[in-house]
C-alpha cells in the first residue's frame, strides 16, 4: 500500500468491517515509538463518568451509607 499524493491511504475493506470503521467516521492518529496507531475518535463518556458526582453530597461514603440505612 502506498500513501497517495494528498497523504491519503485506503484502509482495506476487511479491516474496516472488522473494526467497524464507517464512512465519515472520525479517527485519530496516535504517535508511538515505532509507528502510528489509528483509532476511532470517541466522545462518549463512560457510564461512571456520566453520573459521577450527581448527588453533590460530598463527605464520606461510610457516613452516607449509614444515613440512608437509618442508623
Amino acid at each position: 500500500m502506498k500513501i497517495g499524493g494528498r497523504g491519503q491511504v485506503t484502509i482495506p475493506k476487511a479491516l474496516r468491517e472488522k473494526y467497524g470503521l464507517l464512512p465519515n467516521m472520525e479517527v485519530e492518529f496516535l504517535p508511538l515509538e515505532d509507528g502510528i496507531k489509528l483509532r476511532k475518535k470517541t466522545t462518549h463518556l463512560s457510564p461512571v463518568r456520566h453520573v459521577f458526582g450527581i448527588l453533590g453530597k460530598g463527605g464520606r461514603t461510610d457516613d452516607y451509607m449509614e444515613e440512608i440505612r437509618g442508623r
